[in-house]
């Protein structure tokens, strides 16, 4: 059974830093595309962060978290990383991450493209 587990969602203030985690359970996360996704209340599902390839890797960023948020890889704990810092009200989501183990999607923050999702962390960013 396919499992992913997000964690490290929080209530953190305008500023501040969070680093959510993605681990993988009957997929492996070391290949393929390992994408984060955010939703805000009313808003449709945005592409964040993707992380694409094994041995050569690509990472991609939405415009409006570029030079905010990194994306990291720990293969032995099969667990993808999202720092984030300078965070924002506007970052204020449920934040998903989601896989398509064995694919390189070059429309990497299309969400249909993604095989499996974890169920959310929620990131609220507020004094």
């Amino acid at each position: 059974q396919v499992q992913l587990v997000e964690s490290g969602g929080d209530l953190v203030q305008p500023g501040g830093s969070l680093r959510l985690s993605c681990t993988g359970s009957g997929v492996t996360l070391d290949r393929g595309s390992v994408t984060w996704f955010r939703q805000a209340p009313g808003k449709e599902r945005e592409g964040v962060a993707g992380l694409l390839g094994q041995i050569s890797v690509s990472e991609y960023y939405a415009n409006s978290v570029k030079g905010r948020f990194t994306l990291s890889r720990d293969s032995a704990k099969n667990t993808v990383y999202l720092q984030m810092t300078s965070l924002k009200a506007e970052d204020t989501a449920v934040y998903y991450c989601a896989a398509s183990p064995g694919h390189f999607l070059v429309n990497w923050d299309r969400a249909a493209l993604y095989d499996y999702w974890g169920q959310g962390t929620q990131v609220t960013v507020s004094s």
